[in-house]
């Protein structure tokens, strides 16, 4: 077994939290009022994972997504997924070139850095399922070759609520892909003001550079983040206060099927960057209560019974973190 990576240092985490700030200050410039929003993308981005946005059409997730390619001097692709969109229109294909004699891999919009997969649950299972390889293991597999995605590899997909008329329930593996799944909603009336005042001054979202959006990072800078925040320090106690909070969907009596063993990973993963982002060399409890709702909400099964009482998955993850004991508390 190869040794633990040193733990971060103070300093280490002092640079870290700069960044990071810098980074989200920088976004929040264009994408208005979405705070919470901006930090879960990024603490995803930097934890190596996925994000799967909720909301309704026309809140600026299509902006957030392409801001944060150009804050992060990162290439960004967006499919707008539909119904009759086929698996190689993301992964793209082997076309025969004449002048060759030979078939010709044609590169889909999936090999990118930051994917925007707009509307992802308009398209139907087969396609959806295209990215699964894509975003488990960062390839792609086509007539039996195997091609690396660019690193670093991040899906910003967004669906519309899941009783929407022309959607697809997103098949279970796929939803476990994401690390986390945000509910996005309208802004506040005063933030909707200010964004009218931006139009009014000119403000136009297809011309990031006329706003002065600063290029704040890049491919290394980003590796390099997520590397610092794996070396935050998590006590013993805490990796059994994560295992037993999502133990806790195996049994808990709303839940028909819990979460799985990368639920427990994808809390630890995030965890780790939220320390760092507030400039700790080490995790707390209080990090796994931040991140359990997004990290857990797409992850387990409810009980039919217990939607038709209008349970929702929040409010099972509350009682969970209610009921189990923190570490150097007793319950």
């Amino acid at each position: 077994m190869e040794d633990r990576p040193h733990p971060l240092t103070e300093a280490e985490a002092a640079e870290f939290e700069a960044r990071f700030g810098a980074i989200a200050g920088e976004l929040e410039r264009v994408v208005l009022g979405q705070h919470e929003i901006v930090r879960s993308v990024l603490i995803a981005l930097l934890a190596g994972g996925h994000v799967l946005l909720e909301g309704p059409p026309g809140i600026g997730k299509t902006l957030l997504a392409r801001t944060l390619s150009h804050a992060l001097g990162l290439d960004f692709r967006r499919i707008q997924f539909t119904p009759d969109l086929m698996p190689s229109d993301v992964t793209g294909g082997n076309v025969f070139n004449p002048k060759e004699d030979a078939f010709v891999f044609h590169p889909g919009p999936v090999f990118t850095q930051i994917l925007l997969a707009d509307e992802i649950n308009r398209a139907p299972a087969k396609t959806q399922a295209a990215l699964l390889e894509a975003m488990g293991d960062f390839q792609v597999t086509v007539d039996g070759d195997t091609r690396a995605l660019p690193t670093p590899f991040f899906t910003l997909a967004t669906q519309n609520p899941i009783e929407s008329e022309g959607t697809y329930p997103l098949p279970e593996a796929q939803l476990d892909r994401f690390l986390m799944k945000v509910l996005v909603d309208h802004p506040p009336e005063d933030v909707e003001t200010t964004l009218l005042r931006h139009y009014m001054d000119g403000f136009d979202p297809g011309d990031l550079d006329a706003v002065g959006l600063k290029t704040l990072a890049g491919t290394e800078e980003i590796l390099a983040l997520r590397g610092q925040a794996r070396r935050v320090r998590v006590d013993d106690a805490l990796l059994g206060y994560i295992t037993k909070v999502v133990g806790r969907t195996r049994e808990h009596p709303a839940v028909d099927l819990g979460a799985s063993p990368r639920a427990s990973i994808a809390l630890l993963l995030c965890g780790q960057v939220v320390a760092a982002a507030e400039g700790r060399t080490y995790m707390v409890p209080d990090d796994v209560k931040e991140l359990a709702r997004p990290v857990l909400r797409h992850r387990f099964l409810l009980q039919p019974d217990a939607e038709l009482e209008g349970t929702r998955h929040d409010d099972v993850i509350d009682n969970i973190l209610a009921d189990v004991p923190v570490p150097g508390h007793t319950a």
